[in-house]
């Protein structure tokens, strides 16, 4: 969660006055009040709500709950101009391959515009951005650059230029090893020969992504009236988004937004892209979900107060380039709810009798997450979803036809795991700075399409630093304390994320139920994992089954 700062005198001056009717509705929409004096509100905005983690984004959504503005605001995009292009080079395929980039001409800045505008790229990238792991902004004076704009990979030692609030020229590893924020960010690129650089056509450098600016073209200052924003990172639909959110906020204050042509060699596309989207609305579907009887016209007036355009004829919401938490309809019914009012929902007793119970299968494994925790491991919880590329790329298999896709995903995940080894070390690989040994276990689902899709109930644990007789010990305890009987046999074959000679199948009544075994240096390799890591994964459905009966 995010915390924004606003001018009280603004926000009074031009939304209203901050009397307790108004902190009780700034409240309901979700986004609640955590410090007011008199001089600033705080409000706090929760990770579904990006588009407001500006003053201007804010104030819009809150002026659309009041009723004061509601429904889909419109901006206008204007048609590139000459040279208003970024030319992405092919060497950054394997680098940072994508950018999203815009150009907004007359603006005003003021000391608490460019605060603003601060605030919102720390907090993108603190967020959407994933600490800049994900996408990184960057945002220039326009009139100190030459278009077109080149986006290509350098080595380091060709790069050279001054780093924001800095005097002395340095090369991009000295970045790195010397600048305040190139020293917090050095991780980013570590093991990359090359550096992403965006240059303009008089060959200045304007930043090093995902690290820093150029203390001569990347500084805004209250003089800067046009600038050129550029987001870049792996996935362009997520740039595309975050770009969207802070072009509206320029917008909103008064700039006048440019598209920018982005040329890829094979194709060209140009951002900003501010198509709305839409979807169908089940007006009966919503009405169950929330408990209530709204008309249609009450679900257009809900939907509009929330910033949302309905169409009567077509039955759909349009919804902003901004909204990038709408993925289905349920989002929507969400909003609704939000503009009807949690405080007029009347809660009702079901008219059923019933007498709860805790299922079997959860009492056992709670049994089998205590067992593990008593032995000093630590439990995870993982998505259902996962990529391809942690799931196979990097666990050396060769899988992609076994893979369920999901359609129409709007993240990267977008195949159902099939297996809770890969997640293991991706859990070791984004803690590999903290201490060891670690030791984790996971209960959780699995998929397969063998015949239909099927869902298993799988047990991990892994260990790190770890080996095959420490394993077989956890194994064997957990065997007795459950009383059932595993054996271990030499398999005939095994996943290839083992080591050959150091990996045993686990057989329950003769029935192989998994794979016990040390990881291959090959793969911890492309996990970036530093240390050893043992893991076994069972079937526990079988053993789940048995106990439940008994």
């Amino acid at each position: 969660m995010a915390v924004i700062t606003i001018d009280k005198r603004l926000f009074e001056k031009e939304i209203g006055k901050l009397d307790e009717k108004m902190q009780n509705q700034i409240a309901m929409l979700g986004t609640p009040i955590e410090k007011l004096t008199d001089t600033e509100l705080q409000v706090e905005i929760f990770p579904n709500r990006p588009d407001m983690l500006s003053y201007h984004g804010f104030k819009r959504a809150l002026l659309a709950f009041l009723d004061k503005k509601t429904g889909l605001q419109k901006y206008k995009i204007n048609r590139p101009e000459k040279d208003y292009v970024v030319k992405v080079d092919s060497s950054m395929k394997d680098i940072r391959p994508y950018t999203a980039c815009a150009i907004v001409r007359g603006l005003r800045l003021d000391s608490e515009k460019i605060r603003e505008v601060i605030e919102i790229q720390e907090k993108l990238h603190a967020t959407l951005g994933r600490k800049r792991k994900k996408m990184a902004i960057g945002i220039y004076p326009l009139d100190k650059i030459s278009l077109p704009i080149r986006f290509k990979a350098l080595e380091p030692d060709k790069i050279r230029f001054v780093p924001l609030e800095s005097e002395k020229e340095m090369s991009g590893l000295e970045i790195l090893q010397k600048h305040p924020t190139g020293k917090e960010y050095a991780h980013l690129l570590a093991g990359k020969a090359r550096f992403p650089v965006f240059i303009d056509s008089k060959e200045k450098v304007l930043s090093m992504p995902p690290i820093i600016n150029s203390h001569e073209t990347g500084r805004v200052t209250e003089k800067t009236r046009n600038i050129f924003v550029e987001c870049s990172g792996y996935d362009l639909e997520s740039l595309k988004k975050c770009l969207n959110i802070l072009v509206s906020s320029l917008a909103d204050m008064g700039g006048k937004v440019y598209a920018m042509t982005l040329d890829y060699g094979v194709k060209k596309i140009q951002t900003p892209d501010f198509e709305s989207g839409s979807m169908k609305i089940r007006i009966e579907e919503i009405n169950k979900l929330l408990g209530l009887s709204l008309t249609e016209k009450e679900v257009k007036k809900f939907l509009e107060k929330m910033g949302h355009n309905y169409n009567l004829e077509k039955k759909e919401a349009e919804i902003a380039p901004w909204r990038v938490d709408i993925m289905h309809e349920v989002d929507l019914a969400e909003d609704i709810a939000i503009a009807y009012g949690y405080g007029n929902l009347i809660p009702e007793i079901p008219e059923i009798s019933t007498i709860g119970q805790e299922n079997s299968r959860e009492t056992i494994k709670r049994k089998i997450s205590d067992i593990l925790s008593g032995l000093g491991m630590q439990e995870t919880s993982n998505y259902h979803l996962t990529t391809a590329k942690d799931q196979d790329e990097k666990m050396g298999e060769k899988n992609s036809k076994k893979n369920i896709a999901i359609e129409d995903s709007k993240t990267d995940y977008n195949i159902l795991r099939r297996n809770l080894a890969s997640y293991a070390l991706k859990t070791f690989s984004e803690n590999v700075k903290n201490d060891y040994p670690q030791k984790i276990f996971e209960i959780g689902k699995v998929f397969s399409a063998s015949n239909g899709l099927v869902e298993t109930e799988n047990l991990a644990v892994a260990t790190s630093p770890g080996n095959f007789t420490e394993l077989k010990q956890i194994l064997d305890y957990l065997s007795n304390m459950m009383g059932i009987n595993l054996k271990i046999e030499s398999p005939k074959e095994s996943p290839g994320y083992f080591i050959k000679g150091r990996v045993a199948e686990i057989l329950f009544k003769d029935q192989s139920i998994g794979f016990l075994g040390e990881i291959h240096p090959k793969i911890l390799k492309n996990w970036k994992i530093r240390m050893p890591v043992a893991l076994f994964e069972i079937n526990v459905e079988k053993m789940l089954e048995e106990i439940s009966e008994e």
